[in-house]
């Protein structure tokens, strides 16, 4: 999990940094972090200015960019592109993962899914543990 971890460090997003490593047969086969694809510019927010309607003052928050990927999605597309197989593979990420991703792990053959923090929307986990996926949160 710390490699996970210090994967998601190399992330540009400025809100959450996530990173995802798969590991089969004891070696690392595939990483990936949450970030912009290959040829956009590295930036995962933008601001967005809003207006509190009580008060009348502004506020800037970051919103993510829709074209964000996440680091499971980065990290399984880089197997994909690589002779590995990640069918019977484990993915180690440090949150747990979206229903979009989830759908990804599973038609990926992925057995097991560690993660470190659970997000509030658990339907991803949910869909894992439907589709028969071994699911371990990591506590350290």
């Amino acid at each position: 999990m710390r490699c996970a971890e210090s994967i998601g460090e190399l992330s540009r997003c400025v809100r959450l940094k996530v990173g995802a490593i798969i590991v089969k047969d004891g070696n690392i086969i595939s990483m990936g972090y949450n970030g912009t694809p290959k040829g956009f510019e590295n930036a995962c927010e933008f601001e967005l200015e809003t207006i509190d309607e009580t008060t009348g003052d502004k506020n800037v928050v970051l919103k993510t960019k829709e074209e964000v990927l996440h680091a499971e999605a980065n990290a399984i597309t880089k197997a994909a592109k690589s002779t590995y197989s990640t069918e019977g593979a484990s993915i180690y990420c440090t949150d747990s993962c979206c229903f979009g991703c989830a759908k990804l792990i599973v038609q990926a053959g992925i057995k097991k899914f560690y993660y470190k923090r659970e997000y509030r929307d658990t339907s991803g986990l949910d869909l894992l543990r439907k589709a028969g996926i071994e699911v371990v949160r990591v506590e350290y």
